[in-house]
């Protein structure tokens, strides 16, 4: 009986792309430029985290020094009495640390909630849509996005001040938050559409065909289709508008006269003296760190959908 030798097939290797060559010679560096990259990265980030630590520190000093000239991570004495002067009573204002914070939380989430659906509206419109003049009304979003917000504050405190919303003279929609909330979101409006209409634009729109051949609504195809591959864009301009609102200043400033109105970053001014030496600079400190807070738990829970959205949504 004969029996046929196996012949086993030899492959030959394939050879590394231009491209794959070029990402190991990335990952194979020298130790010298290893080194050298270290070094730079461990600057940039001493120069990022000083000034948080100096303020922590600062945070957990009793002696409320009048100017803060030295840095020592653990202070004599550390404490929270700061912390706790701050949750009591920030400013002379008869308005606790909750009050405040939940009134910057309504413009934080008004801001947010508000710019994402108009925003992804209006975006989906112009990403989708052939309509009449579609060019001209980008333009006009664009040049409102690259206008300062600063100088937007004279006529909208005109026109939202003749907005009467209370029997009294004084109840005008421009003291009140819901009238800061709107100046607000007039601002991130702009960005919010024009970032939403780059990142539409990158979602095949083969997708919406197949949807509608299978007899899909246009409701049905942005709601079940465009947000749901839309959420890492939506994430970011939620974020933003969200810090928009918690951190806004100038706005607030020059509308609210209502100390039941006022927000956390309106008390941390106030909380600033004519001149350093009466400035309680603990309290102040902790105070900072209490309104940066929030900001950096939205960020971190948000923060896969925010560097994807913001890479992809920035080409376009």
């Amino acid at each position: 009986m004969s029996s046929e030798a196996a012949v086993t097939p030899t492959t030959k290797p394939i050879a590394p792309t231009r491209v794959e060559r070029k990402a190991r010679q990335k990952r194979d560096l020298p130790l010298s430029k290893q080194l050298l990259y270290q070094a730079i990265l461990l600057l940039i980030a001493f120069s990022v985290l000083f000034p948080i630590l100096w303020i922590a520190s600062l945070s957990l000093d009793p002696r409320d020094i009048s100017r803060p000239t030295e840095l020592n991570l653990i202070p004599p004495g550390a404490s929270l009495d700061a912390y706790q002067r701050v949750l009591d009573k920030p400013t002379a204002n008869p308005v606790s640390f909750g009050e405040l914070a939940l009134n910057s939380l309504k413009l934080g989430l008004g801001v947010s909630i508000f710019s994402v659906l108009v925003g992804v509206s209006a975006a989906y419109v112009f990403s989708r849509f052939d309509i009449k003049g579609r060019r001209v009304l980008m333009i006009a979003v664009l040049g409102v996005l690259m206008l300062p917000s600063i100088a937007t504050i004279a006529p909208l405190f005109v026109m939202l001040n003749k907005i009467q919303i209370g029997p009294n003279p004084a109840d005008s929609l421009r003291n009140s938050l819901l009238g800061v909330g709107l100046a607000i979101t007039s601002g991130a409006l702009p960005f919010a559409i024009w970032n939403l209409k780059g990142y539409l634009d990158t979602i095949p729109i083969d997708l919406e065909e197949a949807a509608r051949i299978d007899g899909a609504s246009y409701n049905q195809i942005f709601v079940r289709i465009i947000l749901p591959l839309a959420t890492p864009a939506l994430a970011v301009t939620g974020f933003l508008g969200f810090l928009s609102g918690w951190t806004e200043f100038a706005l607030s400033w020059q509308f609210l006269t209502n100390p039941k109105d006022f927000t956390l970053a309106m008390s941390l001014w106030n909380m600033t003296g004519q001149y350093a030496d009466s400035t309680p600079w603990s309290a102040f400190a902790a105070m900072s760190l209490l309104v940066a807070a929030p900001v950096a738990i939205v960020y971190l829970l948000l923060q896969k959908y925010i560097v994807s959205g913001l890479t992809i949504g920035s080409v376009k």
